[in-house]
């Protein structure tokens, strides 16, 4: 599979015209058998800067790819990544990478701008994406009420339009996803790499117990 460059047209025209249907189908994760990967090749560094929260040093290492218009991605940022983070992360257990696998035009211009957002704001932007999710993704002017979010993070109209310009971060984000596809056989969100194990499917708090707690 060849990259695919999208261009700015292409992803705002069909950001502006996306249905939420449509947005829930390709959210549903595909079943697939367990299957690792090394995990010094899925923290090589990609064409976007990784941003992480806690000890890189940490003896386990979660990498989730996820996409922000993913109603199973929004459940495990409101049901399980605040006590990931307080157990594991906080405490220097787990090191955690937020990837972008964007499943359409809509999550592409919202990743932008979480990349357009200051670094240390990052998951403050993504949390408040995935909270206010269906104010947004799955309404009749999609774009329009996600240009009225990203004004509570401090856009204003021309801020927003010159970060979806911005083809060089379109290209990284697309980059990001083609990468964990083609490498890594991501093909739903979320996805989780936990110290190199591929876990499809939004994870619960006894999942990620059970999985995590036997690698410490």
């Amino acid at each position: 599979m060849k990259p695919v460059t999208v261009t700015r047209r292409q992803f705002l025209e069909g950001a502006a015209a996306l249905g939420a249907a449509a947005m829930l189908a390709s959210a549903f994760p595909m079943s697939a058998l367990a299957e690792t990967y090394s995990p010094m090749e899925l923290l090589k560094p990609g064409s976007l800067k990784d941003i992480s929260l806690g000890d890189p040093k940490a003896p386990v290492t979660v990498i989730e790819y996820a996409s922000l218009t993913c109603s199973h991605c929004a459940h495990f940022e409101t049901e399980s990544l605040p006590y990931l983070k307080k157990e594991y992360i906080d405490t220097g257990k787990v090191y955690y990478i937020m990837r972008e696998f964007p499943l359409d035009n809509l999550a592409f211009a919202a990743s932008m701008l979480t990349r357009c957002s200051p670094e240390d704001k990052y998951y403050d932007v993504t949390k408040l994406f995935f909270e206010t999710q269906h104010q947004w993704a799955f309404t009749q002017d999609p774009l329009g009420n996600l240009k009225t979010m990203a004004k509570q993070i401090g856009f204003n109209d021309k801020t927003f339009e010159e970060c979806l310009s911005n083809q060089e971060i379109l290209d990284g984000v697309s980059a990001s996803r083609e990468r964990a596809n083609k490498e890594f056989g991501v093909n739903s969100t979320p996805t989780f790499f936990i110290n190199g194990e591929k876990h499809p499917g939004a994870l619960t708090v006894e999942q990620l117990d059970e999985i995590i707690k036997p690698l410490l």
